[in-house]
């Protein structure tokens, strides 16, 4: 049977949330944001969950997260790095093996669809990312603004997570793009794309899959789960 292990990354400081503490331990609904999605990832199928938080959060996060909201499925709890794919990267080295869902804890909306749709695309695939086409017309600037080009908006994607591989194909383009001390990724498929030949495919995700970045989507997140009760 296929292993199936969610990296769930909450190391983040939450900057532009504007407030007193980590945006993943805020109150949402009642419970701290993170929980949201750690909740969704252990009523799915995937088999086991491994949790990134920053430096010095790893008792914090086990008994006022994992136990309190029994996340059973929870297996580790590893500090994360400075930067997010420092965070995967200590997320990799927790596991040995099976297929990864890579995913930011401030995606707290995320759906068990989606969940399981990308366990059944990875085992097919072994490299996928969850997005939406953009509903936006899209430009192109140079570094003075000055527009270059509009690509074919049928053809841009909004990039969202969980992002999922085959454990040995990120675990070695991670293990070579590390080595080159690239600052400039932005994702886990961009990784993939740099350091190996293997194709990234996209799966529909949904545009309540919001990432939970600034105020304004606190009263969005609270909309949405509003709206599913």
């Amino acid at each position: 049977m296929n292993k199936f292990t969610a990296i769930v990354l909450a190391a983040g400081s939450g900057k532009r949330m504007e407030q007193d503490i980590p945006k993943q331990y805020m109150q949402l609904d009642g419970v701290p944001l993170m929980v949201h999605c750690l909740r969704t990832f252990q009523e799915s199928k995937v088999t086991q969950i491994v949790l990134v938080v920053a430096s010095g959060d790893i008792e914090k996060c086990r008994k006022e997260i994992i136990e309190k909201y029994h996340i059973d499925k929870c297996v580790a709890i590893v500090e994360g790095g400075e930067e997010r794919y420092d965070s995967v990267y200590a997320g990799l080295q927790a596991i040995d093996d099976g297929y990864v869902l890579i995913h930011d804890c401030a995606r707290a909306f995320v759906s068990i669809d989606i969940i399981h749709r990308c366990m059944s695309a990875v085992a097919l695939y072994e490299s996928c990312v969850v997005g939406m086409p953009t509903k936006d017309t899209v430009k192109l600037t140079d570094d003075h603004r000055k527009v270059l080009d509009t690509p074919d908006r049928s053809n841009v994607w909004i990039v969202q997570t969980p992002q999922c591989f085959e454990y040995n194909l990120i675990r070695g383009a991670y293990d070579k793009v590390i080595a080159t001390a690239n600052t400039n990724i932005t994702d886990d498929a961009m990784i993939v794309e740099l350091a190996t030949d293997h194709d990234v495919h996209m799966i529909q995700g949904s545009y309540l899959n919001i990432k939970v970045t600034t105020p304004e989507d606190i009263a969005f997140g609270e909309a949405i789960l509003k709206n599913k009760r």
